[in-house]
């Protein structure tokens, strides 16, 4: 077929709509649904049925840069802070230490036991180093796998943070392979600058979209996604174009984002979980057409033995030494260290190999698709399975249809959004009409425990109370933050 742009266009509705329906059966068998989408882009490609010819990996790796990008937004925007706050420490050493020390282990396997020779096997240990956020984030709440002990946000924690490690690795190691005179000592300012800058933009541009989404007030609500849209894409950007980490930059920033308090937050925070799925799907799909399954066979061997390292050495022994100075038990730890799931960034990663022209990066990409390929297979259908030997799991609530979700129609002139009272609000314990509310805003009914209850002048606000507030108009919601005790930026 020639690929002309309506095509294009036609190919790519076609197996966005297939991959939809694969991923619903794909839970029905206990199959996660990445795995589905690669097998479609497989199909699609040259050795498939399809018999799409795409062998691009430069554009392969723009597109899963940018799908990557969204993503790890739309983590950091379910990630909240009260949960991850107990377990900040353990994420982080998890996702600084535990992939470096997991990029060492599975390097040194590769070049004494595999023959590479020792960049290209600390590279391919650095590449599939980290945990993925997109088969973590969809895997656990795909499957409403509940968890004791804080351990679901300790792995989505690490799972949102350690990408930014791994790319630093690979990157680096890539600098050694063109720069081969240079000493190892000069990566540490060069790490030091990458976290820093990403850390410190990411902070500073969280801060920034909440304020600039609160007080821009656009007459077009529709343009709110988009507008959020650039902020995002414009922090990877400068972030990445002046020596700092994009990817931490635009995780963090959603974090902020995602615990403060910024109109359309409930409809923007779903429409970027749309965002998340449309650019996963989007991302295998590319990756599975980029794959030759005829180049696989040959290394099935090496990537069992990989594969099968990585799983039960490399990754345990990782979570082990980071986690021994905390309080946790050896089950919590060999849970973790089973949910060290591979998803497509390591397959992203692996295509700057392939830019960079390293002699062995061809292997390196089919090597690490096969181990991505049989880490989602194996811990990916097994994790519930595990978390109840272990003792770990616990039932999980079915999430319902709240009356506070309400779309309202196009003819209704009022504005209804949700607040959410934090612990510490200086609300809690008073009354509302204690509160100084806005003449043009009203608490129309209040969620309290996954109850609902209409509330009156001397209802008692409580912590964890989720408002439903009715205004003339969304100018007035300034003041109803106010009146909350709730700051904006």
């Amino acid at each position: 077929m020639q690929l002309t742009a309506e095509n294009i266009l036609l190919l790519g509705s076609i197996l966005l709509f297939l991959s939809i329906l694969a991923s619903k059966t794909s839970y029905r068998l206990g199959v996660p649904a990445l795995i589905m989408f690669l097998l479609m882009g497989m199909l699609a490609g040259s050795d498939g049925p399809g018999k799409i010819n795409f062998n691009d990996p430069k554009l392969a790796q723009f597109i899963g840069v940018i799908a990557l990008n969204f993503i790890l937004f739309s983590g950091g925007l379910d990630t909240k802070w009260e949960s991850v706050k107990p377990v900040l420490v353990k994420g982080i050493v998890l996702s600084t230490a535990g992939v470096f020390i997991t990029a060492i282990t599975l390097g040194l396997f590769a070049h004494y036991i595999m023959g590479f020779t020792i960049l290209e096997g600390m590279l391919l240990g650095a590449i599939v180093s980290s945990t993925d956020a997109a088969a973590v984030f969809s895997i656990l709440r795909g499957k409403n796998i509940g968890l004791k002990r804080n351990i679901g946000p300790t792995l989505e924690l690490e799972s949102g943070s350690n990408d930014p490690m791994a790319y630093f690795l690979t990157v680096s190691l890539l600098m050694v392979y063109e720069h081969k005179d240079d000493s190892l000592v000069t990566l540490i300012p060069f790490f030091i600058k990458q976290m820093f800058i990403g850390g410190g933009l990411g902070y500073l541009m969280g801060r920034a979209m909440s304020l600039i989404i609160n007080k821009i007030n656009l007459d077009v609500d529709g343009l709110y996604p988009v507008l959020l849209t650039a902020l995002v894409l414009f922090t990877f950007s400068i972030t990445d174009f002046i020596g700092g980490n994009g990817f931490l930059a635009v995780y963090i920033s959603a974090v902020l984002l995602g615990n403060s308090s910024f109109i359309h937050k409930k409809s923007l925070i779903r429409f970027y979980d749309g965002v998340a799925w449309l650019m996963q799907i989007i991302m295998f799909l590319t990756l599975g057409l980029l794959v030759f399954p005829s180049e696989i066979p040959p290394i099935i061997g090496p990537g069992i033995l990989l594969a099968l390292f990585l799983m039960f050495i490399a990754r345990p022994l990782s979570v082990f030494i980071s986690l021994a100075f905390f309080k946790m038990n050896y089950r919590e730890k060999l849970f973790i260290s089973w949910v060290g799931l591979r998803g497509a960034v390591p397959i992203v990663f692996a295509t700057y190999p392939l830019l960079a022209g390293i002699e062995q990066a061809n292997m390196i990409f089919n090597l690490v698709f096969f181990i991505t390929v049989s880490s989602v297979l194996l811990q990916g259908t097994t994790l519930s399975q595990v978390a109840r030997w272990l003792h770990l799991s616990v039932p999980q609530k079915i999430k319902k249809r709240s009356p506070l979700e309400i779309e309202l129609t196009d003819s209704f002139k009022s504005e209804l959004f949700e607040v959410e009272l934090g612990n510490n609000n200086p609300v809690v314990g008073r009354s509302i009409v204690e509160l100084s509310f806005p003449k043009t805003a009203i608490i129309i009914m209040i969620n309290r425990h996954g109850k609902f209850i209409r509330p009156g002048g001397s209802t008692v606000l409580e912590a964890g109370d989720k408002l439903a507030v009715l205004a003339d108009n969304k100018e007035v919601l300034p003041k109803v933050y106010e009146s909350l005790r709730i700051k904006t930026n």
